[in-house]
């Protein structure tokens, strides 16, 4: 935030939240990157090397140095481990990493163009709204739009959910936290009972399978042909969002302090809400429900670097990142040889967090 005239700090905004440019982190910017950037290797190196066949993390890089280009690595591996690095494990970690990253940033987002803490694209309904039409392009099997079915449903259906929760919020041009969670508790319940219906009224037990285990999220059976649709969603909106830093900071100041340093709030939010309906859409699209992530590490990243966006999204992509890979991981390795959808886990961690946040903020 630059100089300028003094921004209307509403009470209900939270300290850490003010955009303050005065304020300043105890550990230097730089050192912060560096060390997420660290943990985002370090968690990707375990999770490519831990399984139920083990390979030596001097293998794997071993065989991802050598795959770059013959002469950085002589092969000392098996081809048997080197098919498990490069088309098992490696194509489900950076997936890990993609959407780790892609939920952290559109819930810094969500929380910006809201104004408040709590918002969380599974706890608003945008999750909920996706798994419908993902759901039903499922249950249905239909192909109209052939690789980007499944996507594109997910998306209309995230974007007709976020929609919905806003104006059902908003009364009289504002809107309070308690009404933002039940407007997006109510609709994500609506929502989730019609996937379920879907689902149960399908005359296909494979696919009803498939499908109840994909809405507790997880990451199993990813392949190289998953990754590069919700790559690119989350690169786009990363770089749409990094680009779009200061609208962002003036949302943090309040809506009327915004529109006099010439922010179109309401033009500004409704291009916002579909970029993060596409990021969230194309996200549960190869993931199915993975909550909470969004609405824990803004908090944590803010506590790192502060709520300038400017610093606060690139070291949200990295925990996120490094948060999730972290979470598939165990995920895979604490109930070995069975795994458990990483849904359930980010929702174990995330519930005491939200109710935290909650008592928190009715404790101000």
């Amino acid at each position: 935030m630059g100089a300028g005239p003094r921004e209307e700090v509403r009470p209900g905004l939270r300290e850490e939240d003010r955009p303050d440019p005065a304020r300043r982190p105890g550990i230097p910017y730089a050192v912060v990157l560096a060390l997420l950037g660290v943990l985002v290797v370090g968690a990707a190196t375990a999770g490519i090397a831990a399984g139920s066949i083990s390979v030596p993390a001097d293998q794997v890089w071993g065989i991802l140095l050598h795959r770059v280009h013959p002469s950085l690595a002589e092969p000392t591996w098996t081809p048997v481990r080197e098919t498990i690095v490069m088309d098992v494990r490696l194509p489900r970690v950076l997936l890990a990493g993609v959407v780790g990253a892609g939920l952290s940033v559109a819930g810094m987002a969500l929380q910006a163009l809201v104004r408040n803490p709590l918002a969380d694209p599974m706890l608003l309904g945008v999750s909920s709204g996706a798994s419908v039409g993902a759901v039903l392009i499922l249950v249905l099997n239909l192909t109209v739009f052939g690789l980007f079915t499944l996507p594109v449903a997910a998306f209309c259906g995230a974007l007709a959910a976020l929609v919905a929760v806003y104006f059902l919020a908003r009364s009289g041009g504002r809107m309070t936290t308690v009404r933002l969670v039940l407007a997006g508790v109510a609709t994500a319940e609506v929502l989730s009972a019609l996937a379920s219906f879907l689902i149960v009224t399908s005359n296909d037990p494979h696919k009803t399978q498939s499908a109840l285990r994909w809405m507790l999220g997880g990451l199993a059976g990813t392949t190289w042909t998953t990754v590069w649709i919700p790559v690119g969603a989350v690169l786009l909106g990363t770089a749409v969002l990094l680009g779009v830093c200061r609208p962002l900071n003036l949302l943090l100041a309040g809506e009327e302090a915004a529109a006099a340093l010439g922010l179109d709030v309401h033009r500004f939010r409704g291009a916002l809400f579909t970029l993060v309906a596409l990021m969230i859409g194309t996200i549960v699209a190869v993931s199915g429900q993975i909550g909470f992530v969004g609405l824990i590490m803004p908090h944590v990243v803010r506590l790192l670097v502060g709520a300038d966006h400017r610093r606060a999204l690139p070291a949200a992509v990295l925990l996120g990142a490094a948060f999730l890979i972290s979470a598939d991981l165990a995920a895979r390795t604490l109930m070995s040889p069975e795994e458990v959808p990483v849904g359930i886990l980010t929702a174990l961690v995330g519930g005491p967090f939200f109710l935290w946040l909650m008592r928190r903020k009715a404790a101000r």
